[in-house]
């Protein structure tokens, strides 16, 4: 049975393209949506660019019908702007206020009305990602669903780690170390594995036995991984998943590395001190970058006091934490003198990336589950030849108000860079910061 869509401003403004995602059902969309999309189209954000995206396309589709009668899409869908259908007299005993939240409601709610005294009623069901928009929705007797189509993983339980612990038996193991490689379509016939992930191999019989290795870019065999496990700039792994990211971190190889985990796992730390050791000490780069995005991204850096650097300092002071930390920087200033002397550290925001090439830099992207799939691919695609590029952060710890932990940018280039032999992976687990630090993350 087919059915009726009635889509918030919410949902164009996060996906433009969503009017294809229901198939053949019809898609309505409520005037006042219209007015919200109109009003956000100065915006020089994501959210701007989208709403002018949605006015373009529906303009677009005028030119194959009255959209206030119906425009049949080429999937077979039929999308409407709803003119009619707005009183909100219904609604009014329950939700006094009239907002556009509540005339998108009401729209919704006269269309189920109309269509239970139709022969054959359609479902009729509201799609927003406000959260509290679905809970007015069933208090009034309405279907009320989140936009999907947009998320990479369904469930966030879902989401690539990067890591896979295997139990083997004994003689795997030993065959492993003695050749520094196994076969993984003779020893593990039945499994598939990406590129670059990391098996933990434990020994059935005595579990204190384990091996670490990295699957290969082509992913056909195991082998030991090549970097030393040895401190760097002073910071030495704690962990299994520190390790592995370490090896990310310090391959030629591995041009795009993403690293996520909860806060005080130590990304951030680990990224900056293996850029450090290959600009500073191997010189295979020419600058280190390190940028955040000023959520939302785009929006101007002003109304703080002071030339770019000083306004961008608060923003930047978890880089500059970990960079008082690596240069064992004690005093006020000294820091600041380290930076200067050396030149080859640059602290950036996201704001005015685009157009940009970098070429042979050392970039990293700190809290980059901020980022929208539009803005993590402008980012992408500004990395210049001989560059490395680091996406790191936490998609549990999102302030954008359109993302979550399945749809951000972040968790787009985990999924789906997965399987490519330019790209590595690996979710830190265990946080070393502080006991405190790790029951917090864990409780809070």
């Amino acid at each position: 049975m087919k059915k009726i869509y009635v889509l918030d401003t919410n949902v164009l403004l996060q996906e433009p393209m969503a009017i294809y995602s229901f198939h053949d059902n019809e898609i309505v969309i409520p005037a006042v949506v219209l007015e919200e999309v109109d009003s956000k189209k100065r915006y020089m954000d994501e959210i701007g660019r989208n709403a002018r995206h949605v006015s373009r396309l529906l303009d677009g589709l005028r030119e194959l019908g009255h959209l206030h009668q119906g425009v049949v899409l080429e999937t077979g869908g039929v999308v409407r702007v709803e003119l009619n259908h707005s009183s909100v007299t219904k609604l009014q005993q329950q939700f006094h206020e009239v907002t556009n939240d509540n005339r998108i409601l009401a729209v919704a709610l006269n269309l189920q009305e109309e269509e239970n005294q139709s022969a054959t009623p359609r479902p009729v069901i509201l799609v927003t990602k406000d959260a509290l928009m679905r809970v007015k929705a069933d208090a009034l007797g309405l279907t009320a669903e989140d936009y999907l189509s947009d998320r990479v993983v369904r469930e966030f339980s879902h989401f690539y780690h990067g890591y896979e612990k295997l139990v083997v038996a004994s003689d795997i193991i030993k065959t492993y170390y003695a050749n520094r490689k196994l076969s993984l379509s003779v020893h593990f016939p039945k499994r598939g594995f990406y590129a670059h992930q990391f098996l933990i191999l434990k020994d059935e019989c005595n579990p204190s036995i384990s091996a670490i290795g990295k699957v290969d870019g082509d992913a056909k065999h195991l082998e030991m991984l090549v970097t030393e496990d040895e401190s760097i700039w002073g910071i030495k792994a704690r962990n299994a998943q520190q390790r592995m990211a370490i090896e990310l971190l310090l391959r030629d190889d591995i041009p795009l590395v993403t690293l996520t985990g909860k806060a005080g796992t130590g990304k951030t730390l680990l990224a900056l001190a293996a850029g450090l050791l290959q600009i500073e000490d191997m010189q295979k780069y020419k600058k280190l970058l390190v940028a955040r995005p000023i959520v939302p991204l785009g929006k101007d850096i002003g109304y703080l006091p002071g030339e770019k650097e000083e306004k961008l300092r608060p923003w930047m002071q978890p880089i500059y934490d970990n960079l008082e930390y690596l240069f064992n920087a004690k005093k006020p200033g000294d820091l600041e003198k380290i930076l200067q002397g050396m030149g080859s550290i640059q602290v950036e925001a996201l704001t005015y990336i685009r157009g940009r090439s970098i070429p042979e830099q050392f970039i990293i992207i700190d809290e980059a589950q901020n980022l929208t799939k539009h803005e993590v691919k402008t980012i992408l695609t500004r990395v210049g030849e001989q560059s490395k590029i680091v996406l790191m952060g936490d998609p549990e710890q999102i302030d954008h108000p359109y993302l979550d932990e399945s749809n951000n940018g972040l968790t787009y280039v985990v999924e789906m860079f997965k399987d490519q032999k330019m790209a590595g992976h690996i979710k830190l687990e265990k946080g070393e910061r502080s006991i405190l630090a790790q029951l917090a993350a864990d409780l809070l």
